[in-house]
């Protein structure tokens, strides 16, 4: 498994200088770290965001993969977003831009 670091970095990567979002999103990795993500700024502070995505750091991963449907993910509990949900139906774009990066581990 990547670390929180590992995987901040990598997605600066893919987000390049604008997420194409619109708004913020943040990670909450439950415990494990926050990724915060703000037009084309990528870090780990725990700062309000237009959405909150609150997911382990291991479904995360599976998420960033491909291994795990972010639908199948919402409907079993492993995911869950509070605040505006049209941007988390917009990363989907972005999490296949970062799968090339975060499929390496």
């Amino acid at each position: 498994m990547a670390t929180l670091e590992e995987i901040t970095d990598r997605f600066k990567t893919a987000v390049g200088a604008d997420s194409g979002l619109g708004k913020s999103v943040k990670f909450d990795l439950k415990g494990d770290g926050v990724i915060l993500i703000d037009g084309g700024r990528v870090s780990n502070d725990d700062h309000a965001a237009d959405c909150t995505i609150l997911v382990s750091k291991a479904d995360f991963e599976a998420l960033a993969k491909g291994t795990l449907d972010p639908t199948a993910a919402f409907m079993q509990g492993k995911l869950k977003v509070n605040g505006d949900m049209g941007v988390a139906m917009k990363l989907q774009p972005l999490l296949a831009k970062a799968r090339g990066t975060i499929a390496g581990d």
